[in-house]
């Protein structure tokens, strides 16, 4: 399969810059249709990216037979069902974070897949971004010892839409599992297990201090890596302004970085160096690469679904999710 041609389910704003373009301007890569539920918006996306094909009914693109893997770019909510279908189609498939709504849903879009000998990824793209694998590097060559304690803050103002009570599907946890914190940690929470291991306990509390909407707007945690190191963090979407801090504290170092600002990675150990690495126009770029090089077989990649149960897990415990 020297040109993996991709048909994509979606067509909103994490498509527009993130990933889409990637998916047609990658080496090796092709969008070749696009669904949307609105005829006009489905038809005004293809037009301004040169997609060739488009519909408004989710079967008519999994099942084109011009179609060699599908990328689902839709909420949460759909997901699972809509994973389902590409399995039985027999067709690889990425989706967007979070994979679903819940664990469970999660263990059986992979199961499906396994069962199909099919490839499931999931869109935790950090993994493969340049900024992450030069921290991942640094680990690897033990520049700050062994790893004792991992600590984030994120926090961000309400937005205009969360104090007027527009419609946002990131608030509802019908559509998206939770609120921002399900959007938004679990890069972070997958993150840190690619570059410190397994988390395997894991405490939390939630809270809805300004009520703003049905989701939660505060969460606190802690948990424990296998390897030992510890961790904690702290989420608030209602506080007086952005804050992206993690720090990994090691036995002869530390390492700092920003989950999704693009601060410079900085290792303060035997030397100090504070590195600007600038993310892809297309951020997903790397991701879609590493996708197709494994479809191919010629490579591994890391965001794989089996890897994305693993924070499916550690939410639902934060959050309270059966």
């Amino acid at each position: 399969m020297n040109v993996v041609r991709w048909g994509m389910i979606g067509c909103g704003s994490v498509a527009e810059r993130k990933s889409g373009p990637a998916f047609y301007k990658a080496p090796g890569s092709a969008l070749v249709a696009v669904m949307g539920r609105r005829p006009e918006a489905v038809s005004d996306y293809a037009a301004r990216h040169g997609i060739a094909r488009t519909c408004t009914d989710v079967d008519t693109l999994i099942n084109d037979p011009q179609v060699d893997a599908v990328y689902i770019a839709t909420p949460p909510d759909s997901h699972h069902g809509y994973a389902l279908k590409v399995a039985a189609a027999g067709k690889h498939c990425c989706v967007e974070k979070p994979m679903s709504l819940s664990g469970a849903q999660s263990r059986e879009m992979h199961q499906a897949f396994a069962d199909a000998g099919l490839h499931l990824f999931v869109s935790y793209y950090r993994r493969s971004l340049p900024r992450f694998q030069q921290v991942r590097q640094w680990l690897a060559q033990g520049r700050i010892g062994d790893v004792r304690h991992l600590s984030w803050t994120l926090t961000k103002a309400p937005s205009p839409k969360d104090l007027d009570g527009s419609d946002n599907w990131r608030t509802d946890p019908a559509i998206a599992g939770g609120g921002y914190f399900a959007d938004l940690a679990s890069h972070g929470f997958d993150l840190f297990q690619y570059l410190l291991g397994d988390i395997v306990e894991v405490a939390g509390f939630t809270a809805r201090q300004a009520g703003l909407y049905a989701a939660e707007d505060a969460v606190s945690a802690s948990w424990r890596f296998a390897s030992g190191a510890l961790g904690m963090g702290g989420w608030n979407f209602v506080a007086d302004g952005r804050e992206d801090r993690v720090e990994m504290i090691g036995s002869q170092g530390r390492i700092r970085f920003s989950v999704f600002d693009e601060h410079p990675v900085e290792l303060c150990a035997d030397e100090h160096l504070s590195l600007s690495i600038a993310n892809h126009e297309h951020i997903q770029w790397h991701h879609v690469m590493g996708m197709n090089a494994h479809i191919r077989g010629e490579a591994r990649h890391p965001a794989l679904a089996q890897e994305a149960l693993k924070t499916d897990w550690v939410m639902d415990q934060i959050l309270n999710r059966r």
